[in-house]
């Protein structure tokens, strides 16, 4: 087979564990031998990089976009940038010169995956995004290529390590909030500015990419219910805890007969659950398939390495000559229809509810009450130890049965305007049995 010539773009912290990757003639060599060859590095930081290659072998380093794109030398084309703008261009102009593409950039294959999967089929190209969700978790190729043969039901957990990390330091090491994001700064597992991660936008992008995968329909991130864990108050994981739950930040993906449920937020699982003992900054996914049944794939999901080995496979498949074949024929990457998404409002699930109550008489009649009307039933009450100056207030916990969204949300409306609760600390988790 003929050596395939790569552009690498972006040589930022996973760029760089990829040129060192393709440089050393490693173990990937040991694998498909002399087929790979580095020749460009675009970057704008020409200096910082050459440091960190320290002579790692010849390549040719420019911060000119169009010079690999004017070689025909260049087969593929390894989009690093991040982001929507300029990796955007990068990747239309690298198709559409007759180069197959690899990325890890989830937020562009979920604002604009549709388009550039269907420009990658006009031009006889291929796209390999493996890199994209869960680090070197192989999610993308299992459910590709291992699960084909298989109705997937369901995909979701943790997919972010960030928010995996801080809600296991808030727990293990009784942090408030602020204290165990700070200390996720500190040790580079979380960015200067985490809103992406903590807000949980950054798995809505991931869940965007998998949900076409295992359901064959083209999701808008629009369409994606997203909630972080900024407002996560450790008091609950306490509660939650002595009640056999553990919380994790979840991208849940569920056929609802012939729609989809799509949605990011905090959740409570029992602690059985084999998602729910993962800890750190490892991530975890969970597959109902159809035949295959219960799949759980976890490792670490983000930092250089773990997502340079996915960048990595997806670069030795399409030298291989491998991965345009299956993304010319599999469906998924071809047209498909809108996802027809179930409205939040109708999601059904239990919740976990906190209450700061009045110490007196009537209190939880008048709960009690306001959740029946909107067809709420409480599944248990637990009475915490009295807060608050004076110790007026009492924290009092509620665990629902199945119960819909938009009816819970207008009883918790409702019950944050009695004179009997401090509705500014009320707070509610969603608790999954999936």
């Amino acid at each position: 087979m003929a050596q395939c010539t790569i552009a690498l773009y972006g040589c930022g912290t996973v760029g760089m564990g990829v040129a060192q990757a393709l440089l050393s003639r490693g173990a990937l060599n040991e694998r498909i031998g002399d087929r790979i060859r580095l020749k460009y590095i675009v970057d704008a930081r020409l200096d910082e990089v050459r440091r960190g290659l320290q002579g790692a072998g010849p390549v040719i380093l420019t911060d000119d976009l169009e010079q690999p794109m004017n070689d025909p030398e260049v087969a593929v084309v390894v989009e690093l940038f991040g982001g929507t703008t300029a990796a955007r261009t990068v990747v239309e102009r690298a198709l559409t010169t007759g180069r197959d593409v690899v990325t890890a950039n989830k937020a562009l294959l979920a604002a604009h995956g549709d388009e550039l999967f269907r420009l990658a089929r006009q031009h006889g190209r291929s796209i390999g995004f493996e890199g994209s969700v869960a680090g070197g978790i192989p999610v993308i190729g299992a459910v590709r290529d291992g699960l084909i043969g298989n109705r997937i039901e369901s995909i979701y957990g943790i997919v972010n390590g960030t928010c995996n990390y801080v809600l296991t330091r808030m727990l293990e090491r009784d942090m408030l909030y602020g204290r165990a994001l700070a200390e996720a700064q500190e040790r580079g597992y979380a960015e200067a500015d985490p809103r992406l991660d903590v807000e949980g936008l950054d798995s809505a992008h991931k869940l965007a990419v998998l949900a076409r995968l295992a359901f064959g329909t083209n999701v808008r991130l629009a369409q994606i219910p997203c909630e972080g864990i900024s407002r996560v108050e450790l008091s609950d994981l306490r509660y939650a805890q002595a009640l056999g739950y553990t919380l994790k930040l979840l991208a849940i993906g569920l056929r609802r007969g012939d729609r989809l449920e799509l949605r990011v937020h905090p959740a409570l699982l029992r602690r059985e659950h084999p998602v729910a003992g993962i800890g750190g900054v490892f991530n975890a996914v969970c597959i109902h398939a159809g035949y295959a049944g219960e799949i759980v794939l976890t490792g670490q999901g983000a930092g250089r390495m773990p997502t340079t080995s996915a960048v990595v496979a997806d670069i030795a498949a399409v030298a291989l000559g491998t991965y345009r074949l299956d993304f010319a024929a599999m469906s998924q990457f071809g047209d498909v229809p809108e996802a027809d998404v179930v409205p939040f409002g109708d999601v059904e699930t239990r919740y976990y509810l906190r209450l700061d109550c009045a110490d007196r008489p009537g209190v939880l009649a008048r709960v009690a009450t306001i959740l029946s009307e909107e067809s709420i039933s409480i599944a248990s009450v637990r009475q915490q130890e009295a807060s608050g100056p004076g110790k007026q207030m009492v924290p009092v916990v509620f665990m629902t049965h199945r119960a819909q969204e938009a009816a819970f949300r207008r009883a918790l409306d409702r019950i944050n305007q009695l004179d009997v609760i401090r509705g500014e600390r009320s707070r509610f988790l969603r608790v999954e049995d999936i």
